[in-house]
């Protein structure tokens, strides 16, 4: 009798382990309600971020041809709107074609569009308005691979004549100054002080309202060519570097 109740006893100690770990194994295997509440959450933000559009802005684009190779720029209408405006006209009507490069430095710019191969310089149409401020305030700097445009003393006298970039040209970007004659002006890293009237034409920048987006290996052949005075000019290429043709591409 004795035995069957100490066996009796050791099935209900049993019974009562086999309860509680079955307990213990439904709770760590059933998933919490705020486990899946989190999952799609977290899936909705992710298809949220992936969806997102990128945005292109559609740039309008030229195709430099040279008989050392082409360039392709791309034009920022949104940021130089006048000066791209002028540049097209004058590619449109074919101003550029046969023009030369005739002015190359090396780590500072290739400039051209304006001369024949006999140094003879094209008629053009009126001056346009300086737009350096309004490209600079829009994060668009004579920086390595840009093309802006060429001018006289006068701010406001671009016409045809345009040069790329070949290093970082900040003292071509247009600068806020200080009241006050003479006043400080920022020119190649350093600091100087000039009569009023000729910092505010310093200050007043070179337009930039593109840049090179194919074709910089054309870029460094041009700028790496030998140059010599010729005449009046100063570092004009040995050999003739002919803008051929300026075409416009379609988007």
């Amino acid at each position: 009798m004795k035995s069957i109740k100490a066996l009796d006893r050791l099935r209900i100690i049993c019974l009562s382990l086999l309860m509680i770990a079955g307990s213990a194994f439904a709770q760590t295997s059933e998933p919490t309600s705020q486990n899946v509440e989190a999952a799609p959450a977290s899936q909705a933000t992710l298809t949220q971020e992936v969806s997102q559009p990128v945005i292109k802005k559609n740039y309008p684009r030229v195709k430099l041809k040279t008989n050392v190779g082409d360039i392709v720029l791309e034009l920022y209408n949104d940021k130089a709107p006048k000066t791209v405006e002028n540049f097209l006209r004058y590619v449109k009507k074919g101003q550029y074609n046969n023009t030369i490069f005739h002015r190359v430095i090396d780590n500072f710019m290739i400039q051209g569009g304006g001369m024949d191969v006999k140094m003879r310089e094209k008629p053009v149409d009126a001056p346009i308005v300086n737009e350096a401020k309004l490209a600079s305030e829009q994060g668009l700097k004579n920086e390595i691979g840009t093309i802006a445009m060429a001018r006289m003393e006068d701010p406001n006298s671009a016409r045809a004549q345009f040069y790329i970039n070949v290093n970082n040209n900040d003292f071509l970007d247009y600068q806020a100054l200080a009241d006050g004659d003479p006043v400080a002006i920022m020119r190649n890293g350093s600091s100087m002080t000039l009569p009023r009237r000729k910092a505010v034409i310093l200050a007043a920048g070179y337009t930039p309202f593109g840049k090179v987006t194919e074709g910089w290996e054309t870029v460094e052949k041009i700028k790496s060519a030998p140059t010599s005075p010729l005449g009046i000019h100063q570092n004009v290429p040995n050999k003739p570097i002919t803008i051929i043709s300026i075409q416009l591409l379609k988007n």
